[in-house]
């Protein structure tokens, strides 16, 4: 009987072992809102506390050249959740409030297969935390069964604020940035024992609107108090500059972006440290980005794309971090210097996971697959990204930026190895015309093979969205 007995302990640890090694990894993508990667030290940031980003990116690979392909919230989103560009799933700008609450309300990403659905349907349970902003935020979606979010997108403040949680909406009285850690902690205790997906959506740091008039409240408030940041260019306002004027050059926004940073990083910290404490950080993969780029006073210009007229597309307002950890198989300590964009990231981490061949094929997407890269290899890799905000495109290759403007411009031309700052327009210069003809050749054919003529503005298609500029 004794015998027996050992037989069967030995069958059944053998089982649970054989189990666990075919157990798909984790998965935590955590997105942040508004935040360029030169806010992070791992990035060169010599002024804001980042250690739990830091750490994430010195225990795996960080890109260098990571950048949005829009650079407001709701695009980008969709974006990273189904590979499309704007003009193939329609979210061209940051989406109308009436499309997420009230009788108007609708999922603007029903009609394709997202993220969510594509793990779902792979065996894994998935969990939202945070900022939504694609539509109809009362009921959970896209794969999603574990739902607490906002019913809004933008950011007023981050006290005493309205979530959404059981289908309800509710009054926060605290720290929204730890309400959204608090529930992805919870999400992840309650699902350890089968594969996870948790999207932990910060709506922080945000740095916009009427919350940069107001003094930072979290723990973090008092040391960034009165302090001079370097990283914070004082510039004269560009001419472009639209909105955010009142933010320009002032110590009390610079000390509250600093402080939603750090706030944000102590999130990261405790995620990390729960999946230490649960045993998971090897089975776990930890993605860190950001919906798009940032700018807090290079070039004289202060927030996104949309701040300015005409819509921008400088490269800081672009970049985004975009960190992966993955102990085991992804090697630690490195960095990658490939041109990357946020709709090269569902095929990646689909291919990651073992599931590169669940990567939608109707509508196609541009993305890329970057995996190899993540395991140390070098892939096949063209260096270049597209971008699109309604009228605006640019094309950005290893040396140049090329923007054009439908119909009648500006159109801007940057030698972006001699000019990374994008400090000098060579648009119309003597001897770019070759140089400006093959880009905007590029940039043609690629919309031409891509876009949804629906959804196509340049040829009179439509948004889902509010048209945000002229």
């Amino acid at each position: 009987m004794l015998r027996a007995c050992a037989s069967l302990a030995l069958v059944l640890s053998l089982a649970a072992s054989a189990a666990a090694a075919t157990r798909p990894p984790n998965l935590i993508f955590i997105l942040t809102d508004n935040q360029g990667a030169w806010t992070l030290g791992c990035y060169g940031n010599p002024d804001i506390r980042t250690p739990h980003v830091d750490r994430l990116a010195a225990e795996g690979l960080r890109f260098t050249r990571a950048l949005s392909s829009n650079p407001v919230c709701s695009p980008t989103r969709a974006t990273f959740l189904t590979g499309l560009l704007p003009s193939q799933h329609g979210v061209h700008s940051f989406l109308d409030p009436k499309f997420m609450m009230g009788p108007e309300a609708y999922n603007t990403l029903r009609e394709f297969t997202s993220l969510g659905e594509i793990l779902r349907d792979a065996g894994y349970v998935c969990g939202l935390s945070g900022k939504w902003h694609l539509g109809a935020n009362l009921t959970p979606s896209e794969g999603f069964t574990s739902w607490v979010t906002k019913p809004d997108g933008h950011t007023r403040e981050f006290y005493d604020q309205e979530v959404i949680e059981d289908g309800k909406v509710r009054k926060e009285a605290g720290y929204t940035t730890d309400l959204w850690t608090r529930k992805g902690i919870e999400f992840i205790e309650r699902n350890r024992e089968r594969p996870f997906f948790l999207f932990l959506a910060y709506n922080g740091p945000y740095v916009l609107g009427q919350l940069m008039n107001h003094p930072p409240r979290n723990r973090h408030a008092a040391y960034y108090r009165g302090r001079h940041f370097t990283s914070f260019p004082v510039d004269a306002m560009h001419p472009w500059q639209n909105a955010n004027k009142g933010f320009h050059n002032r110590q009390l926004a610079m000390e509250r972006t600093a402080a939603e940073v750090s706030g944000v990083d102590d999130g990261v910290g405790e995620i990390l440290a729960t999946l230490q404490r649960l045993g998971l950080g090897d089975d776990t993969v930890v993605v860190y980005a950001s919906d798009q780029g940032w700018m807090g006073g290079q070039n004289g210009m202060w927030g996104m794309g949309d701040h300015f007229r005409p819509t921008g597309a400088h490269e800081l307002m672009m970049q985004i971090p975009l960190i992966f950890r993955h102990p085991g198989r992804i090697p630690a300590g490195r960095t990658s210097d490939l041109l990357v964009s946020n709709y090269d990231f569902l095929p990646t981490i689909l291919a990651h996971l073992d599931l590169g061949a669940k990567m939608p094929t109707a509508p196609r997407s541009p993305g890329r697959d970057f995996s190899a890269a993540l395991r140390g290899g070098s892939p096949p890799w063209d260096n270049v990204i597209y971008f699109e905000m309604e009228t605006t495109r640019a094309i950005r290759t290893d040396d140049w930026k090329y923007v054009a403007r439908f119909p009648n411009g500006p159109f801007e031309l940057y030698d972006m190895k001699r000019d990374p700052r994008e400090r000098f327009n060579l648009y119309g210069q003597p001897g770019m015309e070759e140089r400006r003809a093959e880009l905007s050749r590029r940039l043609e054919d690629f919309f031409a093979r891509h876009a949804d003529p629906q959804y196509d503005v340049w040829k009179g298609g439509r948004s889902k969205a509010k048209r945000h500029a002229p």
